[in-house]
């Protein structure tokens, strides 16, 4: 099996199994999964965010997603328990659908890490 028929079923496995347990049977979509990682990162589970919370929870999935590439360094955690993040590497340009594959084979390596799946 090839390296990108592996990631497409463990991607469409991931977001099956996701979409079960956090979603009402609509799959989620990818900014719903770097969101949940976010979530996961913070782990502060039972609070409603507000909108500029949200985006940040989304700036700590991406930076702790992209971490094992090379790209961010995790720094310090703050006063209030969230994760601060320094750029090593400047992403280079991709275009919309490498971003997508990139992201996607992150959401699947950290899950993997998480032994959420296999």
């Amino acid at each position: 099996m090839s390296r990108d028929e592996q990631l497409k079923e463990r991607w469409e496995f991931l977001v099956k199994k996701l979409s079960a347990q956090f979603s009402d049977g609509d799959p989620l979509e990818l900014d719903g999964i770097v969101y949940l990682v976010g979530v996961q990162e913070l782990g502060n589970f039972h609070r409603k965010f507000k909108k500029d919370e949200k985006v940040n929870l989304m700036h700590i999935a991406i930076c702790r997603l992209l971490e094992p590439y090379g790209y961010y360094d995790f720094d310090f955690f703050d006063e209030d328990g969230w994760p601060h993040y320094t750029i090593k590497e400047q992403l280079p340009p991709l275009k919309a659908g490498e971003q997508s594959v990139l992201m996607k084979e992150a959401l699947v390596n950290y899950f993997m890490e998480k032994e959420y799946i296999t």
